[in-house]
């Protein structure tokens, strides 16, 4: 018999989410997402490290995944094209698997503590990012440049997607987002 449920993990990110939901994320502790879920306190630490930890579970496998689609890229392909191309297609992969995104996105939201670590992670797949490109040939400058425009394309996609009324997906939010820039910049230059 295994040693952990492997519902446990969903168990626990439900429970965090709906009393993060009720209660605020500063009103909740680890032994309330424990009971809430089933498990002892202690138990909950086998699955996370700490609070903030359930609600961005995966979220580690972004950069590994982001930087192998960059590097997938043909080489052909422009930097700014292949870190888009990389976010637009484990973008959709995450987001196939997120059901609580305007949930999850509202409690980050509130909380100046979960912001903080919501950058870090942004960071992180920036870094993936610039690492792949500058691994792929292009020079150190232009990919950090890339990567971190890239990264806020996909970060204002995400949240269209989120605030989408009508379904959207998230391919097409992507290209709007990558248009909107396209057009921004190409009217900055115009002048």
């Amino acid at each position: 018999m295994a040693r952990w449920d492997s519902g446990t993990q969903a168990r626990l990110a439900k429970a965090a989410l709906e009393l993060f939901m009720e209660r605020g994320y500063d009103d909740v502790t680890v032994t309330h997402i424990a009971e809430r879920a089933g498990i002892t306190r202690r138990s909950y630490f086998r699955y996370f490290p700490d609070k903030r930890a359930v609600l961005f579970a995966g979220s580690e496998k972004l950069p590994p995944a982001v930087y192998k689609a960059v590097r997938a890229a043909h080489r052909d392909t422009p930097p700014m094209a292949a870190a888009l191309e990389a976010l637009a297609r484990v973008g959709a992969q995450l987001v196939e698997q997120s059901q609580d995104a305007a949930e999850r996105r509202a409690v980050i939201d509130a909380s100046p503590e979960l912001q903080e670590r919501d950058r870090t992670k942004r960071a992180e797949v920036a870094a993936s990012i610039a690492t792949a490109l500058t691994d792929r040939g292009t020079d150190r400058d232009t990919a950090r440049l890339v990567a971190q425009t890239a990264t806020i394309v996909y970060e204002n996609a995400l949240a269209r997607w989120i605030e989408a009324a009508d379904g959207e997906n998230f391919a097409s939010c992507l290209d709007a987002m990558t248009t909107s820039l396209r057009e921004a910049i190409l009217s900055s230059t115009a002048r």
